[in-house]
């Protein structure tokens, strides 16, 4: 019935990976294939770039797989801890660990891909979805992701 959109983009707002998924799955499960898709080709010569400097996440990405995935990427995660786990470690007391490293002033880049979003719904196609193919659907996204990237 719905459709969800999840993306990585750069610091500018630009699109770099796009999926779709049902509208009632979780946010945090579709990180791991958008990270394997992820390619930014060079101008010059040398592989593809396959890995980000840093990954800014709502508190919905905050889970021991998410941040053991990143750093095994050796990807910082600038990812705020839920109040539910931050009372879960204190709960614990030393058993609990140190909370995760949090860099307060890079996550205020986060709104970047909030207005990325909002981009994307500026099309009444994508805000209304009309389409009723998922493959259809993606392909306005994408062709609204070209569209970001022609701006520049």
């Amino acid at each position: 019935m719905s459709t969800k959109i999840h993306q990585l983009v750069d610091g500018n707002g630009r699109p770099l990976v796009v999926a779709l998924s049902p509208g009632q799955a979780g946010d945090s499960p579709m990180l791991q294939p958008l990270l394997a898709h992820l390619a930014v080709h060079r101008l010059g010569p040398g592989r593809p770039r396959t890995r980000p400097d840093a990954l800014l996440g709502d508190k919905a990405y905050s889970s021991r797989a998410i941040r053991t995935l990143l750093r095994a990427k050796r990807v910082k995660a600038v990812i705020p801890q839920p109040s539910d786990q931050i009372a879960h470690r204190k709960r614990r007391g030393s058993a609990g660990g140190r909370p995760p490293a949090f860099d307060s002033t890079i996550y205020k880049g986060r709104n970047v891909i909030e207005r990325s979003f909002n981009d994307h719904k500026q099309w009444r196609g994508l805000a209304t979805r009309y389409d009723k193919l998922a493959a259809v659907y993606r392909g306005g996204v994408v062709l609204r992701a070209i569209t970001i990237w022609l701006r520049e």
